[in-house]
Formats: C-alpha cells, sequence, structure tokens
C-alpha cells in the first residue's frame, strides 16, 4: 500500500482500538478493586458476628459457675446480641448474593429463638433451679447459637463464591478485549504491507530497454558483512528487486495463541493452550507460577509435562528466594537460565498487570533454545495473557501468619 493517507488512516484505527482496550482495561480493574473490597469487608463483619455468637455463649454458660456474678454475665449475653443483630442487619443489605442472603435470614430468626431460650434460662437460675437452666443452655441454647454461626459461615462463603465469579467473568472479558485487540492490529498491520504495482512489473518484463537502464542506474547496495548474508536465500523477491514482507511461522503462532487466550472459559481449555504453548516453544515442561501484587509466595497454578507427583512437590517460592522465578517475580523482567550439560535451559516470563508482577511463567527449553528471540517473545505474549485470564493468589491471612509464627 503506496498512499501516504491510507497509511496515517490505518495508523490512526489501530491507536484507535488500542485505546479502546486500554479504557476498558482501566475500567475492569476499577471494577475488579471494588468487587474485592467488598468481598473483602463483608468477610471481615461475617467473622466478627460468628465470633460475636461464640462470646454469647461462652458468657451464658457462665451462668452455671459457681462464685461467678450472674448479673455481670447476664449484661454481657445481652449487650453482645444487641452488637451481633445489627451486624446481620447489614450483611443482609450488602449481601449479593442470593444465597447469602437466604442464610442470613436463618440466621436472624436462630439469634432470635436464642434470645426465647436464654430468657427461660434466667428465668431458671432466678428461681434458683440451676439443675433445669443448665439443660436448656447445654442443649437448646448452644444449638442455635451455633446454628446462627453456621448460617452466617455459609453466607460469607456464599458472598465470596459470587465475588470470585464476577471477577473471573471481568478477567475473560479482559482477555477478550486484549486478545481482539491485538488481533485487529496485526490484520491491520498486514494491509501496509507495500505490493509492486502491475503496470511496473509489466513495463520492465515487456521493454528490454527499460530493464537494461534500470540495471545501469540502479544504485549499487553495500556488501553484507561475511559472517552474516544479506538475507536468506529461500527469501521471496519481487519482480523490483524488493524483499517481500511474509509473516513468520513464530509471529503466526503467537498471534494464534493470544487469540486463543481470550477465548478461554474453563481451566480444560488453559490447560490445552500450555500444551499448545510447549510445543511452540519447544518446551519440554511449563509451570505456571501464580503470586499477587502484595508480594505473597508464588504458587504453581497450572503445569504441563510434569506429573502429579512432581507438581505436588514443588515447594512455594518466596518473592526474595534465590532463583529465576522469584527474579522474575520482583523485577518484572525475563530471565534467562542458560543450558549445561546434563542440564536444560529455561526461559521465566513475568506475569504483569497495571499494579504490579502477579506471577511468572517458566519454559524448559529443549536444544539450547533459550537464547532465541522468538521464544523470549512467544513467553512474553503467553504471560501478558496470562494476567488477564488468571486470578491472583489470595493474601495470607493475618491469623495464618500468626499460627506459621508459632
Amino acid at each position: 500500500m503506496r498512499s501516504r493517507t491510507v497509511r496515517l488512516a490505518v495508523a490512526t484505527v489501530i491507536l484507535a482500538a488500542f485505546g479502546a482496550a486500554a479504557a476498558f482495561l482501566v475500567s475492569s480493574e476499577k471494577q475488579l478493586r471494588t468487587i474485592a473490597a467488598s468481598a473483602s469487608t463483608f468477610d471481615v463483619h461475617a467473622r466478627e458476628a460468628v465470633d460475636a455468637l461464640a462470646d454469647v455463649r461462652a458468657a451464658e454458660e457462665a451462668y452455671l459457675v459457681p462464685g461467678q456474678g450472674l448479673p455481670f454475665w447476664m449484661h454481657k449475653v445481652a449487650t453482645t446480641v444487641d452488637v451481633v443483630r445489627p451486624n446481620i442487619a447489614g450483611l443482609r443489605q450488602s449481601s449479593g448474593s442470593t444465597a447469602a442472603l437466604s442464610a442470613l435470614v436463618d440466621a436472624d430468626a436462630a439469634l432470635t429463638e436464642f434470645e426465647n431460650i436464654d430468657r427461660r434460662a434466667r428465668e431458671y437460675m432466678n428461681a434458683g433451679q440451676q439443675l433445669m437452666a443448665s439443660d436448656v443452655i447445654f442443649t437448646e441454647a448452644t444449638q442455635t447459637a451455633a446454628a446462627a454461626g453456621h448460617q452466617i459461615e455459609g453466607a460469607r462463603v456464599a458472598e465470596r463464591q459470587v465475588a470470585d465469579s464476577k471477577s473471573a467473568a471481568i478477567r475473560r472479558s479482559e482477555g477478550l478485549a486484549a486478545g481482539g485487540a491485538a488481533a485487529f492490529a496485526f490484520v491491520m498491520m498486514l494491509t501496509l504491507v507495500p505490493r509492486p504495482r502491475q503496470d511496473d512489473a509489466a513495463g520492465i518484463a515487456a521493454t528490454p530497454e527499460s530493464e537494461e537502464f534500470a540495471r545501469v542506474v540502479a544504485r549499487p547496495q553495500p556488501a553484507p558483512a561475511k559472517h552474516e548474508p544479506a538475507f536468506p536465500a529461500d527469501t521471496p523477491v519481487s519482480p523490483t528487486g524488493r524483499i517481500r514482507m511474509t509473516t513468520s511461522p513464530v509471529l503466526k503462532a503467537a498471534a494464534e495463541l493470544a487469540v486463543a487466550f481470550g477465548r478461554v472459559n474453563e481451566a480444560g481449555e488453559l490447560e490445552r493452550l500450555m500444551a499448545r504453548t510447549a510445543d511452540v516453544l519447544d518446551a519440554s515442561g511449563i509451570v505456571v507460577w501464580m503470586g499477587n501484587s502484595m508480594g505473597g509466595d508464588l504458587r504453581p497454578v497450572v503445569t504441563h509435562g510434569y506429573s502429579s507427583q512432581a507438581v505436588s512437590r514443588m515447594p512455594k517460592v518466596a518473592r526474595g528466594a534465590d532463583n529465576a522465578a522469584a527474579a522474575a517475580y520482583r523485577t518484572g523482567e525475563l530471565q534467562i537460565v542458560p543450558s549445561r550439560p546434563g542440564f536444560r535451559g529455561a526461559v521465566v516470563a513475568p506475569i504483569l498487570r497495571a499494579d504490579g508482577c502477579v506471577g511468572a511463567l517458566s519454559a524448559e527449553i529443549q536444544d539450547g533454545g533459550e537464547i532465541a528471540d522468538g521464544v523470549h517473545a512467544v513467553a512474553a505474549i503467553v504471560a501478558a495473557q496470562l494476567g488477564c485470564v488468571l486470578p491472583e493468589a489470595p493474601v495470607e491471612s493475618l491469623n495464618d501468619v500468626k499460627t506459621a509464627t508459632a
């Protein structure tokens, strides 16, 4: 295509496509952060309600302990119930799941029933009938409070599942947007490849004078260096002497992988794409390590070419570890592990998002191919697509950290 105006128009369309995709990705990331914040708030409030119900059970059982102040524990039970009830009401208002809302309604009903049972236990205690009170407290009251806690915990789990489902759907949309923009740009760039004019080619073939003139006045090309040819012998050349632009197999395979990642809907499809990626890279094994933007440990989430026993023995990798996966995770740059006698080389590409590096794609490359530019490019493209498809690993809770420290 020789028209400068058309070239500028095509370039403008490509930039517009990438701009639209970028705007969509920014909006999607904001939506993902909102969903994550809402789910985290719901999770915290639900855990607080469950802990408060455990305190209510313990305080009510203290009615029967000799030497304890009965008015103090009765007041504590009443005030704690007054805290749990508005907490459940707030959870019902913020719930976005039908299952969670139903569980919270049952928890509210169980809390009301607990109050009635507690009222009976108090009457028995005030009447000096501790045996009757203990029977009510350790059977009816304990079971009712536990049922309310189970309902709140079920609501928390259901709400988390809904949030994860929404996040996964948004990630798939982001993958489709990024893959579609890349495919569109690739197709539009093919239209910019210059082609010889038919009338020029016909004129050169028909008139020997023109051919002789062109041969005489043609500007000599500089001789290539001795150690590298001007271009491969099988490179196609047009009648005017220009090298025709062709699509390399690596570029075509990378484009097909990018489009395929944009259509991923389930884990099985992702595993098949890992097998295709291994074929393109000539890799004997691939591991997708996922962490999070907070710097959590890397965990293997998708593998290809390794046995289930080998995968089960793969440990978590800390961000500060001394290996290529951790280095790519820390720096956000592609790492190369050179091959040596008896050991294959490897390429590790960082999985990047707008808020930082969240993982790494490692591939064991056969026959010393880890130094090839094409291998590096395909690994980087696949890692970029994985950043749009896979969710981050969850951040470890404070309780988990305390348990591990203990």
